[in-house]
């Protein structure tokens, strides 16, 4: 049992609730209550404002005068805008990463590739999208570009709004495979391939994207983050 003294932090609060947007479990549109999340995460409606202050920053959250705070719900122009931005980072972080890895760093991305393989045996459709998302982020991790990084730590999370909203039912999250080319061409150093297979991704990823109804869903506050 937790100790009542380990109260998790306003940093240690919006990781907590990116994630839960990351892997589909706080869907867009849907309203952050500071007395709930107060409750949930053992913690003063004080540290849940200012958390919920820091991820408005990033775009995950929409601040709303009288109304209260809300997980953002991105349009259709931002989807298009958003992966028009991926497009142009995610070449350059490929780039990178065949200029700086390492044998320790592309180690680390088969690691990933083989707990993605695992999550879909096992069809764990939550530790997919999880790892669907971490992928980029290792990539940008890897790649050694804090600014970069930064940048992909905001537009990850605003992805998986985007899939929540837009996405076929059920679909993955990514494309079964299209990572594993995608480091193959990287261990190989071939920038070209590894850069047409990135672009080809995002396009693949865009493409299940479609307008329709969002389903409203209850959310048990204490079970997420109790």
């Amino acid at each position: 049992m937790e100790s009542a003294l380990a109260k998790p932090d306003v940093e240690d609060i919006a990781e907590r609730i990116t994630q839960a947007v990351m892997e589909h479990r706080l869907p867009p549109g849907i309203k952050l209550a500071e007395e709930r999340l107060a409750s949930a995460f053992g913690v003063s409606r004080t540290k849940i404002r200012q958390a919920l202050t820091m991820l408005s920053r990033e775009g995950l959250v929409k601040l709303s005068p009288n109304r209260g705070a809300f997980v953002a719900s991105p349009s259709v122009q931002e989807a298009i805008d958003l992966f028009a931005t991926r497009r142009l980072i995610e070449p350059e972080i490929v780039r990178n990463v065949i200029t700086r890895a390492g044998k320790a760093e592309l180690k680390r991305l088969r690691t990933h590739l083989a707990a993605e393989a695992d999550a879909r045996q096992r069809g764990d459709r939550r530790a997919i999208i999880k790892l669907s998302g971490g992928f980029h982020m290792l990539l940008a991790e890897v790649g050694g570009n804090s600014f970069i990084e930064k940048l992909m730590a905001e537009l990850c999370p605003l992805t998986c709004l985007i899939i929540s909203l837009y996405d076929a039912p059920h679909t993955p999250a990514c494309p079964e495979n299209e990572h594993v080319q995608i480091v193959a061409a990287i261990e190989r150093k071939d920038e070209a391939e590894a850069v047409r297979l990135m672009l080809r991704h995002l396009d693949h990823v865009r493409n299940e994207l479609r307008l329709g109804e969002t389903e409203k869903q209850d959310i048990d506050w204490d079970q997420m983050f109790g």
